[in-house]
């Protein structure tokens, strides 16, 4: 009887899973929705200004008063990093708009082209995938000059084969259904194809990489925010406040270690939902 109970009180592994993902799902709305707040209403979040200066309290240990600490001129690292998410998603939302739309387009196009149109297009996406992004933002960078508009329009442009070369993919995995091959038996027009029947078939896999990839564009922006293209001054991402910091890492580590903190949950929690809501999109393509 023992043994009965038990049993019957032990979960099983399925409702362990259900559990856990549950949990995983609850932290990343958690950490996104401050985020988001940060971003929109950082009032809310950090009442000081994140721009003043206070000489006698510089480089201060976090502390009820400053609970992130100050850097080297006084100012509330906690004010900083907060008004720090706006310029940061932006970079994210733009680059990723950016890659979606020009790159899903042309992936799109790509996938619905049969014969040598359709592989010349897959050629050159390869050509294009060849190049290393980064290296290809920093070449826009260098020419546009820094600031976060600049960023996010370097970002999605090195982001688009990414995107052309999954949206390809999927569109290639859908195109050759039972029901795509009907509506093009019953003369539906390939433009009605695309977006009655084969969109709402490849949205949540592309989605769900769409929000994996803001958190990478998040990353490789605060890459570029630490080797100095980020905000103009007095704005500041999270990457510019990691980099102001570096030269106080054996004496004031707090000024690097929460906008280190906050991209790497930001990252991960962006991660997690994705992967809840559609799973891993990628799949290679012929």
């Amino acid at each position: 009887m023992t043994d009965i109970a038990t049993i019957r009180a032990r979960p099983t592994g399925s409702v362990r899973g259900s559990l856990h993902r549950a949990s995983g799902l609850t932290a990343a709305l958690v950490v996104l929705a401050l985020v988001a707040v940060a971003a929109a209403w950082p009032a809310l979040l950090a009442s000081r200004d994140p721009s003043a200066v206070h000489p006698t309290s510089r480089l201060s240990a976090p502390s009820v008063a400053h609970p992130f600490g100050t850097d080297e001129l006084g100012r509330d690292v906690l004010a900083r990093v907060v008004h720090g998410a706006r310029p940061s998603l932006e970079v994210g939302l733009g680059a990723v708009a950016i890659g979606l739309l020009v790159g899903g387009s042309v992936g799109l196009l790509c996938g619905l082209s049969r014969g040598w149109p359709g592989a010349l297009l897959a050629r050159t996406l390869d050509v294009l995938l060849a190049f290393p992004s980064l290296l290809l933002a920093l070449t826009i960078i260098s020419i546009s000059g820094a600031g976060t508009g600049n960023i996010a329009l370097a970002l999605g442009i090195a982001s688009l084969p990414v995107f052309a070369r999954i949206v390809r993919g999927e569109v290639l995995r859908v195109r050759d259904q039972p029901h795509i091959d009907g509506a093009v038996a019953a003369g539906v027009r390939r433009t009605t194809i695309a977006y009655r029947h084969i969109l709402p078939n490849i949205a949540a896999p592309i989605v769900a990489f769409a929000g994996l990839a803001i958190g990478v564009e998040i990353l490789t922006a605060s890459s570029l925010s630490f080797l100095g293209f980020g905000p103009l001054p007095p704005a500041a991402d999270w990457g510019t406040l990691i980099s102001a910091g570096r030269d106080y890492l054996s004496d004031a580590w707090w000024i690097t270690f929460f906008p280190g903190l906050v991209i790497v949950a930001t990252v991960i929690a962006l991660g997690r939902l994705s992967t809840l809501a559609g799973g891993t999109p990628w799949r290679p393509a012929p």
